[in-house]
């Protein structure tokens, strides 16, 4: 029998915890769109806060790395805080519809979001008809950790770093393809980020996620393959496919022998996939306050070091108002990426 991994039995028995208390979250937390309880207008956000349950909405599938993460951010602020952290799992439309359930709650603390890239920036600079800003609409609370995107390639492939694939994609253009886990994803703007700093053209396959990218890359079908770096690490690690550099300013230590862009010849080649914690805006800040320390202490543990290890993801931390630098960091760095392919949906 398979062995189950301590991420995915940890998700399981969270999973069982989150049916159990859902009914406790129906009865007495805030509905997305509702109003505060009774009770909370007394407490004003001060250090009596929170007096009931607390819904933590990923806009993304149970199983994801978001969901992993999630479910064991909530068993420590369910400790850290005094009461049960539920999970809401809302996907669909890019992260969209969860997020927009949240930036409609009340702002009383009850009603946070785990927030990615997609619904924290970049989804604001593709979707024309989103019903929320993520800078409006949102408190920043904390940033919780980056998962860097790796290129990849076949085994055969006549490149074995970065700059070799650029050497190559123009000695022979268009005849490379390169797998991006769907249009508009963060791994699919970064291939473009490479194309036009390395000044080459690829061609683009669309995926629906990135265990198919893989699958083609190990039949040879395609070249390359851009994606944030949890699901190849494993492939990587036992020689199936070639790491040719990750989009990070430092080496990651699960792969201390990948450069990284800017060793092969980008500097300030960066892009990682990054999880944060927001809330509505208007939340006091005094909520804003506690949740970020309790986040911050919650990514100095052995559990969430082991966790972010398995996944490939580093962890962050710091203060809301680094969030919020980050954030807009990230939005003018991508628009120009995403404006000139004209992504949009």
């Amino acid at each position: 029998m398979r062995r189950l991994s301590p991420w995915c039995m940890l998700s399981r028995r969270s999973g069982l915890r989150l049916l159990v208390t859902v009914g406790l979250a129906t009865g007495f937390a805030t509905g997305l769109a509702g109003v505060p309880a009774p009770g909370f207008a007394q407490t004003g956000g001060r250090q009596d806060w929170p007096t009931r349950p607390i819904t933590l909405v990923v806009p993304f599938a149970p199983g994801t790395t978001s969901d992993v993460i999630a479910r064991a951010l909530v068993e420590h602020l369910g400790r850290s805080l005094g009461q049960p952290v539920v999970i809401d799992n809302r996907s669909g439309a890019g992260g969209n519809i969860g997020a927009a359930a949240v930036a409609k709650a009340a702002p009383d603390g009850t009603t946070l979001l785990l927030a990615t890239t997609g619904q924290a920036a970049t989804n604001k600079l593709m979707y024309k008809d989103m019903s929320y800003d993520p800078q409006k609409d949102f408190s920043p609370i904390v940033l919780i950790g980056r998962a860097p995107v790796i290129v990849t390639a076949r085994p055969d492939l006549k490149a074995n770093t970065l700059a070799e694939l650029i050497a190559l994609a123009k000695a022979e253009p268009g005849k490379l393809t390169a797998g991006f886990p769907g249009n508009g994803t963060l791994g699919h703007i970064t291939g473009l980020l490479l194309m036009a700093k390395g000044d080459v053209k690829l061609g683009q396959a669309q995926y629906r996620g990135s265990v198919p990218i893989m699958t083609d890359l190990l039949g040879g079908h395609i070249d390359v393959g851009m994606d944030s770096m949890a699901a190849y690490v494993p492939n990587v690690r036992e020689g199936k496919l070639k790491a040719l550099a990750i989009a990070t300013a430092q080496r990651w230590s699960g792969l201390p022998d990948v450069p990284t862009a800017a060793e092969s010849g980008l500097p300030g080649f960066e892009a990682a996939v990054w999880y944060a914690l927001l809330a509505p805006t208007g939340t006091p800040p005094a909520i804003v306050a506690k949740l970020n320390a309790a986040t911050n202490a919650f990514l100095k543990t052995d559990t969430a070091k082991q966790m972010f290890d398995s996944l490939g993801v580093v962890a962050a931390g710091g203060t809301p108002q680094d969030l919020a630098a980050f954030q807009a960091a990230e939005i003018a760095k991508w628009g120009p990426i995403i404006k000139a392919a004209n992504i949009s949906f």
